[in-house]
C-alpha cells in the first residue's frame, strides 16, 4: 500500500511516499510566506502530479502547523501563513489524489512517528514538543492521542512562562512559544535557534523558560518520556544537557515523576512518519 506523507510547518514544508513501512521519495523546500495558502497548494499539486508519474496513491496523512479541528477535518487557522482559516485542506487533497485522507495538527502527528517509529516506543503517556518556528506539543497515552475535547489539547507553546515578558502572536504575554520558538529568537537576537544553541551562555537562560513550560506538563502528566523534535533541538548535547540540569532544578523537590526528556530520533520526519502512522487509521 502507498501512502503520501504530508509536513507543513511554519518555515518549510516536506512530502514523502511510502511503499508499505520504507519512505522511497522525499522532497523538502522552504515555505513562501508571503504566498500564503495559494502557493503551498501550487507546490503540493505539481510534487503530486510528478509522483503520480510513478506511484498510485492509497491513503494520505498530513501534518499542519498549526491547530486543526480533527473531527471536522478542518484546518483552524495558522499564525504564520496566511489564507488557512477554517480551511478544510483534506478535502482538496483528496480531490487531487482519488484517495482517503486524514490530517492533525503536526505536534500530534509527530508524537504518532516517535512513538510507532522513533524515541517514542514503548513510552506511555508520551509528550512529543516540536520546538521549531513554533512550540507545540502532543500527548499520546498508550499509542492513542490524546486531543481534548475539541482539538486544542497539547498546545504548550502557549502557556505563559514569564507573565510580564514579550508580546506573543497569540496577543497574551511571555508564552513559551515568545520566548523559545525560532521564529521569535531570529527576531529578537539577529541569530537563528541553532546558531544561539552554541552559545553555552545564552543556553543557560533559554533552558528556564523551557523548562517553566517542560515542568507544567511533567508535574500534570507525569510522562514516561518527553520527546523533543524541530530545528532547535538539533543542538544535541548543547540543549538536552543543561535542559535536564535545569529541570531536576525547578521540579518539585519531592515529587518522584519522571525526568526523561531526549530528542527526537527520527530527526527532520517525526511528522511525515507520523503521517504513516496516522494514514493507517483510514
Amino acid at each position: 500500500m502507498n501512502t503520501l506523507a504530508v509536513d507543513i510547518g511554519g518555515t518549510k514544508f516536506a512530502m514523502a511516499v511510502f511503499e508499505g513501512a520504507v519512505m522511497v521519495r522525499r522532497e523538502s523546500m522552504k515555505t513562501d510566506a508571503a504566498g500564503g495558502r495559494d502557493w503551498m497548494l501550487g507546490q503540493l499539486e505539481a510534487i503530486i502530479a510528478a509522483w503520480h508519474r510513478e506511484f498510485r496513491f492509497d491513503r494520505c496523512g498530513i501534518g499542519f502547523g498549526g491547530p486543526v479541528d480533527f473531527r471536522e477535518q478542518r484546518i483552524a487557522l495558522s499564525t504564520h501563513v496566511s489564507g488557512w482559516r477554517d480551511f478544510r485542506l483534506t478535502e482538496h487533497i483528496r480531490r487531487v489524489i482519488d484517495a482517503p485522507v486524514v490530517m492533525d495538527n503536526d505536534a500530534n502527528v509527530g508524537a504518532l512517528g516517535e512513538a510507532r517509529f522513533g524515541a517514542g516506543r514503548n513510552c506511555s503517556p508520551l509528550f512529543y514538543m516540536t520546538l521549531s518556528t513554533g512550540v507545540g506539543g502532543g500527548i499520546l497515552i498508550d499509542g492513542a492521542v490524546q486531543r481534548g475535547a475539541n482539538s486544542w489539547a497539547g498546545e504548550i507553546g502557549h502557556m505563559n512562562v514569564l507573565p510580564e515578558g514579550p508580546e506573543c502572536l497569540c496577543g497574551s504575554f511571555g508564552c513559551l512559544e515568545r520566548m523559545c520558538c525560532g521564529l521569535w529568537l531570529q527576531r529578537d537576537y539577529g541569530k537563528s535557534g541553532e546558531e544561539l544553541m552554541q552559545d553555552p551562555d545564552f543556553v543557560s537562560g533559554y533552558v528556564v523558560n523551557l523548562a517553566r513550560g517542560l515542568k507544567a506538563c511533567i508535574m500534570l502528566l507525569n510522562p514516561s518520556r518527553i520527546v523533543i523534535g524541530g530545528g532547535i533541538s538539533k543542538a544535541g548535547p548543547n540543549l538536552f544537557g543543561p535542559l535536564r540540569i535545569e529541570l531536576r532544578r525547578q521540579i518539585t523537590s519531592w515529587s518522584g515523576a519522571r525526568i526523561d526528556v531526549v530528542p527526537a530520533e527520527l530527526g527532520d520526519d517525526s511528522v511525515l512518519w507520523g503521517g504513516l502512522a496516522l494514514a493507517e487509521s483510514l
